[in-house]
Formats: structure tokens, C-alpha cells, sequence
């Protein structure tokens, strides 16, 4: 026992030196803590060499780890997705590991009966803590690709729990085994289910006022689900990932995920160091396959995620994107690759040349994802020299043939909320004003084909090129107005727009929006005729709920603005 204090003791202060460094350089914890027990284990210093002890560690860290990735999985949220979603995700998953389980079949060695299979499963799915944390940083989760990435990120989720319900019958593949297997997963499905609907609800408002018998309780729900998966022949991390799909949609499920989740990281981060004890010194042979992993995985993701949403006609950079952003492997890769090794299906080598990969793919993934709008930029231009069409290509036809259109007096710079907003005040005012008179330039295809739809004469196109603006009307425009705050824009900014539009156009009336109060004499210099600073105005609005709220009026107001919502039917919601 107290071996195994010991090693965790020098496991955790390992993590947290190396998690330091990591922070340093801006890369993954994740990788501090493969590096951090592959220096303590086997093949590095020898400090933990205890099999028991990194046995346990890893386990109780792999068990909650599930739990934790069910309880984020919202089905609610896969129901709703939209067919871009479905059929990027459907294309990248299935296409992506027949492609690969090809590809290892013939590169691997002949005997490896399922490495191939675990090798293209474990390339299908991509990264979510890597993910969520750049586009997070970058302020892209609520773009279009960022939700195109964030929902393709869920299906992998679900079809790894899909393996994981069939993992345990690989050895033994006959249909009245596999009719077995599905019988026992909807067992453990149905029962979860049931309790989490009729019985937990009951428990967790009785104890939610006491938060160390939430966390007990939700400990005690996975592990006896962990238990009922390993007694019906599953697994336990088979049990734990359902019990936190179970209870991932209902109220308590936030509190308990906020409770749970200091104690998560602590056995994951014990997990990823049990992981890296288990890899052993890279020999070429490894390493090379390490490599080949890496190749294939971004070529694959080229093939399985550009391509299908570039024939949903999402255009160039909205296809690009989301091939960039799931250009890693995924924590849950290692994890069912190390099922594998754990159930004697796959050889420690691959698992070892799988973790590597990992490890090389997160450097490089989290490099490209932060410098993707040039990457994209870069890319588009390339890929248009090399005949790919754009959703522009109609525009330059028109050009082409000198029927281009008349100019907008009106022309909005990107388009966003608050563009959104302004159209749509304008459409209730004069929707033959919003057709003949006012103009968008933007390159998000959603908005690109509702506002074609709508007759608004659209420019498609990315505003921080100097050439999109100059041929776009914007010489012959009477107002021009950028409402995209800086921290939403791609390689510019409102100041250097207004700066590009005053050299296009000097006699525009040219309005723009201000993130921060000393950009307003930035702006005016510039050449900005007005500067819009939205605080000010939700302040303003904020001063009057107040007031509201202090003479019993806030009940009018609510009306008042419902009165306002109602039928509104904008291009962003």
C-alpha cells in the first residue's frame, strides 16, 4: 500500500512539473503527462516499475475518464444536428476507417489480426480537449466550422461507444455472439436508462443541498454501472461510459459533472501517466510507424472532411476548417487502443507507435488550428489555381460577362449578429430596400445562401483581402459599415478596414465598431465618419431594466421586448 503512495506521489508531482513546461509552450497537459510516465516508468529513469500499481492507477483513471466523456455527450444535441453535420461526420468516420483499416492491413506486418482495426479506429477520432481549447482561445466555437468540428467531435464519441459495445466479441465474430453482445449492451442501455429517468432524479434532489453526497453518488452510480457492464461480459469502462450518457441530458447532470470534475482530472492525469509508463523506447520500427500514422491521418482527413463538405457546397474555407481542426487523434484513441492491449487484441508496438503519434500530431495540430486563417488563406488561393470552384465563381462570371449588377448604396462588412439584426429592421421597414439597396460581403456559406434566398445581393469573399472589397462595389457605395468586432475578425481589423475602404472610396459615409473605448480615436483617424460602441448602448438598455426592476415595471418591459422578438426571422438566430 504504501508502494502505491508512493508511486502515485511521484506520478502526480511528475505531471503537475512537466504540466508547467507544457503551459510554457503552449502545448497539451496531456502530453506532459505521457512524458512524465515514460521518464518514471520502464523505460526511463525506473522509478515505478510496480505492474500492480500502474494497473490500478490506470484503470480507476480510464474508468472515470468514461464517465466524464459520457456525462458531455448530449444525444439531445446529435438529434438536432443538421445534415451538413450528419453527413460530414457519417463521411469522416466510415470513410476514414475503411480507408484505414486498408491501409494498415497492407502496411502492417501479416498476423496483426486486429491491430488494423484499432489503428483505423483510433485515426478516426479526433482530439476533444485539443480542440475545444484552441477554437475556445481563437473565439471560433460559435462559428460555422467551429460547430461543424464540435459536431463531428460528438458522432466520433458515439461511435466509439459503439465499439466499445462490440470491442469484447472481436475474438469471436459469429452472429449468434454478436446478437449476444448487442443484447447484453441494450441490457446495460435500458437499465441505465430507466433508473436515470425514474430513480436518480428522486435521489439527487433529496441530496443536492449536500455536495459531498453528490459526488459520492454520482461515484457510486458509475462504478456500479462499471460493475453491472463487467458482470454482463462488457467491461467496465463499457459501464461507466453509459452511466454517464445515462444522465448527461437531465438538470443534475451540470452539477454533478462541476463536482466530479476536480476528481476526474486528478485520475485522468494519473491515467495518462500509467499510459506513458507503458511505452516503451521508440526502436525505428515504431517510430516509423508512428510516422506513417501521422501521414495517413492527415491525408485521410483531407479525403473524408474537405471533400464531403466541399460538395455540400460549404465553400473552400468552411471546408478547409474543420479538415484542419480534427487533424490529431484522440484521448479516447489511446484509451480503446489500450482496451485492446488489455483484452490481447493489438501488440503493445502498435499501441506504443499509437501513442507516439499522438504525441506528434497534438504539437502539429495545435500549431496549424492556431494558424489556420493562413493556412486557409494560403490554401483557397492554391486550390482555385488548381481549378477547385469557390461559391465566388458565379460572381466572376458575372464579372466576366459585365453583369455584375448595379452597386449598393448600403454595404455591410461581414456579417454577424448584428448585421443580422440591422437586416432584419430593415426588412420589416422595406423589404424592396433591403433587395435593391443594401450589400453583404462575406465567406460563411450559411449566410451566403439564406441571404441569396432572401434576394440581398451577397459578395462572397473574405474582407481582409483588399481585392475582395475592390471588387465588390464598395468604390460606388454611399455608406459602408462594419459591424464584426476585432476579436472576431481573420487577419484584420476595423481599423485597417475603415483605412482600406477610405482608399477605395473617399466620399462614403464609413461606420465601424469598436471593442475597446480607445479604439474610437483609432477609428476616427482612420477615417471612420461613426463609431458604433455597443457597451454604451447595452449599458443604457441595462440602466433601464434597472429602473424597471425598481418600480415594479420589469414585467411591461419583458412584454415589451417579446412584443419586439416576436416573428422576428433573422439570418443568425
Amino acid at each position: 500500500m504504501h508502494g502505491l503512495i508512493h508511486d502515485i506521489t511521484l506520478a502526480i508531482v511528475t505531471a503537475w512539473v512537466l504540466g508547467l513546461v507544457a503551459q510554457l509552450f503552449r502545448q497539451p497537459p496531456i502530453l506532459a503527462y505521457l512524458a512524465g510516465g515514460f521518464l518514471l516508468g520502464p523505460s526511463g529513469l525506473h522509478l515505478i516499475q510496480s505492474e500492480e500499481s500502474i494497473h490500478v492507477i490506470s484503470e480507476l483513471g480510464l474508468i472515470l475518464m468514461l464517465f466524464m466523456i459520457g456525462l458531455e455527450i448530449d444525444l439531445k444535441k446529435i438529434a438536432r444536428a443538421g445534415t451538413v453535420i450528419l453527413g460530414s461526420a457519417a463521411v469522416q468516420i466510415v470513410g476514414t476507417c475503411l480507408l484505414g483499416f486498408a491501409f494498415f492491413w497492407l502496411v502492417l506486418p501479416a498476423g496483426a489480426r486486429w491491430d488494423p482495426l484499432y489503428l483505423a479506429i483510433g485515426v478516426a477520432l479526433s482530439s476533444t480537449v485539443i480542440i475545444v481549447k484552441v477554437l475556445y482561445e481563437k473565439r471560433e466555437l460559435d462559428t460555422l466550422p467551429g460547430r461543424i468540428t464540435l459536431g463531428v467531435l460528438v458522432l466520433q464519441d458515439l461511435f466509439a461507444i459503439l465499439f466499445l459495445a462490440v470491442q469484447p466479441s472481436l475474438d469471436n465474430l459469429q452472429v449468434g455472439i454478436l446478437l449476444l453482445s448487442i443484447g447484453r449492451v441494450i441490457v446495460l442501455v435500458g437499465a441505465a436508462m430507466l433508473i436515470s429517468r425514474y430513480v436518480l432524479p428522486v435521489i439527487f434532489h433529496r441530496i443536492t443541498r449536500s455536495p459531498e453526497l453528490v459526488l459520492v453518488g454520482a461515484l457510486a452510480w458509475c462504478f456500479f454501472m462499471g460493475e453491472v457492464g463487467e458482470r454482463l461480459h462488457l467491461s467496465r469502462e463499457m459501464g461507466a461510459l453509459v452511466a454517464g450518457v445515462a444522465i448527461s441530458t437531465f438538470p443534475y447532470a451540470l452539477d454533478v459533472t462541476a463536482k466530479v470534475t476536480t476528481l476526474r482530472d486528478f485520475f485522468i492525469t494519473l491515467f495518462f501517466v500509467a499510459l506513458g509508463m507503458t511505452i516503451p523506447l521508440p526502436t525505428p520500427s515504431i517510430i516509423g510507424l508512428a510516422l506513417v500514422i501521422c501521414a495517413f491521418l492527415i491525408v485521410s482527413r483531407m479525403v473524408t472532411v474537405f471533400v464531403p463538405l466541399y460538395f455540400m457546397r460549404q465553400g473552400l474555407r468552411a471546408s478547409l476548417l474543420p479538415a484542419i481542426n480534427l487533424g490529431q487523434m484522440s484521448e479516447f484513441s489511446l484509451v480503446l487502443i489500450q482496451v485492446g492491449v488489455a483484452a490481447g487484441q493489438t501488440s503493445v508496438p502498435v499501441a506504443s507507435a499509437a501513442s507516439l503519434a499522438f504525441v506528434i500530431l497534438a504539437v502539429l495540430s495545435t500549431f496549424a488550428m492556431t494558424n489556420s486563417d493562413a493556412f486557409t488563406r494560403a490554401a483557397v488561393g492554391w486550390l482555385k489555381r488548381a481549378g477547385l470552384r469557390d461559391l465566388d465563381h458565379k460572381e466572376a462570371a458575372d464579372d466576366d460577362a459585365g453583369g455584375h449588377g448595379k452597386p449598393r448604396r448600403i454595404v455591410l462588412l461581414g456579417f454577424f449578429r448584428t448585421a443580422s439584426s440591422f437586416l432584419n429592421e430593415v426588412e420589416r421597414k422595406s423589404a424592396t430596400l433591403m433587395k435593391d439597396q443594401v450589400g453583404v460581403i462575406d465567406f460563411n456559406p450559411v449566410v451566403y445562401s439564406t441571404l441569396v434566398s432572401k434576394g440581398v445581393h451577397v459578395s462572397y469573399g473574405d474582407i481582409s483581402n483588399p481585392d475582395t472589397l475592390a471588387h465588390s462595389g464598395i468604390a460606388h457605395a454611399e455608406i459602408v459599415i462594419s459591424t464584426v468586432p476585432d476579436y472576431l475578425l481573420k487577419g484584420t481589423s476595423n481599423e485597417k478596414l475603415v483605412r482600406q475602404v477610405r482608399s477605395l472610396n473617399k466620399k462614403a459615409k464609413v461606420i465601424a465598431v469598436a471593442d475597446l473605448l480607445e479604439h474610437v480615436p483609432q477609428l476616427y483617424e482612420a477615417g471612420a465618419d461613426y463609431v458604433l460602441v455597443s457597451r454604451l448602448v447595452d449599458a443604457k438598455e441595462l440602466l433601464a431594466v434597472v429602473d424597471a426592476a425598481e418600480h415594479g415595471l420589469l414585467a411591461d418591459l419583458r412584454a415589451k421586448l417579446d412584443r419586439r422578438l416576436k416573428g422576428r426571422e433573422e439570418v443568425l438566430p
